[in-house]
């Protein structure tokens, strides 16, 4: 094929290929055990694909709405109500998207303009920033605190300026597995009080918390609810990360900026899987379990690795856990990661992608979101290291 000679100024210059994708590929051509990318190898509801199924069958197979269908954002809003005791208006504060990466992008899209600053707090989800760049913003990273990944809430305000146009909070925390508390969320909004800050709110891992800990969302706060958009996933609440399905909550000023991007980005996602996870909501028990159901997992595969060199970083929501290898090997996080998928056949995430600089913590992270039979053939190799 021809290929173009002209001059390219790329958008992202120093952008390559996420680690997620690269070490799944590993991991693939060696016939590794895949902890590394976070989806489920265990099947989904069979009632939930008996309900996509059957709206596919009555037709409903053409373009949705653009913000979703009403029954979805309707269930939606009842599920935030009973959850939260928050009141969201299903026909202008609810919008149906294409996953939470796209909701992410496109409100980053949709708030940054040219030279505007947005804080990010790393080890970051590798999607931020990149959003931030690709139009235009600066990005501000404020790393957080180790050993428990806490945030320091002074060195926030030191970075706030006259150009500070987002802050993008992620709890639970991919891939710390930490959480955002109480406290957290009355500093920022006193931070934010009086500003015209945005706050891009990604809580995909709403119901995935363990050890009697309560999601803190900023949904909550009343005055942090009124400058937030919240992104949430139904692909991790209901382990079909494939169907790339989640949805933006937000008041109505900031939907209306929202959609106007949305529309342009995707149009409208999904029609038959809208229509069956709107029923499928209807059971509070679908995604009332979720916590015990991952802790559990989260529970098996520390018991199995107790007698392996490997630290273990506590855990309190995802579904990732971080080990430390510190007492093993003297290598990077990156070039163990890969040693580990070549000599020893289980892949991992190395930590030091997460962030902006070199910052090597000789930390791995592992996603228990698997069958307890991958888990156990897991454990049984690291503990032979």
């Amino acid at each position: 094929m021809p290929e173009f000679t002209g001059e390219l100024q790329s958008k992202l210059p120093s952008a390559g290929t996420s680690i997620f994708a690269v070490m799944s590929k590993l991991a693939v051509e060696h016939d590794a055990i895949n902890l590394s990318q976070g989806f489920p190898d265990f099947p989904i509801s069979e009632k939930l694909i008996a309900k996509v199924n059957h709206y596919m069958k009555k037709g409903f197979n053409q373009y949705a709405p653009m913000p979703g269908v009403l029954p979805l954002r309707k269930a939606i809003a009842e599920k935030i109500s009973a959850t939260y005791h928050v009141d969201y208006d299903p026909e202008t504060e609810i919008t149906i998207t294409a996953g939470a990466t796209q909701a992410i992008f496109t409100t980053i899209s949709a708030f940054v303009r040219d030279g505007d600053e947005v804080i990010i707090f790393e080890p970051a989800y590798d999607c931020y920033a990149p959003a931030v760049k690709a139009f235009g913003g600066l990005v501000k990273y404020c790393t957080l605190k180790l050993p428990d990944f806490h945030i320091d809430w002074g060195e926030v305000k030191r970075m706030l300026s006259n150009r500070t146009r987002m802050i993008i909070i992620n709890s639970p925390h991919n891939p710390s597995g930490s959480l955002i508390s109480k406290e957290d969320l009355t500093e920022l909004e006193k931070l934010t009080h009086d500003s015209d800050i945005i706050v891009l709110s990604d809580e995909v891992y709403e119901h995935l918390i363990f050890d009697g800990h309560i999601h803190q969302t900023v949904c909550r706060f009343p005055e942090l609810l009124s400058r937030s958009l919240v992104v949430g996933s139904f692909g991790k609440t209901f382990h079909a990360t494939g169907w790339k399905t989640g949805y933006v909550l937000a008041p109505a000023r900031l939907t209306v900026e929202f959609r106007k991007l949305h529309q342009f980005t995707v149009f409208a996602t999904n029609t038959p899987i809208q229509y069956a996870l709107a029923d499928f909501l209807e059971d509070p028990e679908n995604y009332t379990g979720l916590n015990i159901f991952y802790q559990n997992k989260r529970d098996f595969f520390i018991e199995n690795i107790k007698n392996s060199r490997f630290k273990v970083v506590p855990s309190y929501g995802t579904y990732f856990q971080l080990l430390d290898y510190s007492d093993i090997n003297n290598e990077t996080d990156l070039i163990y990661a890969k040693s580990l998928v070549l000599e020893h056949k289980i892949a991992s995430v190395p930590l030091s992608p997460f962030y902006s600089m070199s910052n090597d913590a000789q930390l791995l992270r592992f996603c228990f979101a698997k069958k307890e039979e991958t888990l156990l053939k897991a454990a049984e190799i690291l503990c032979r290291i």
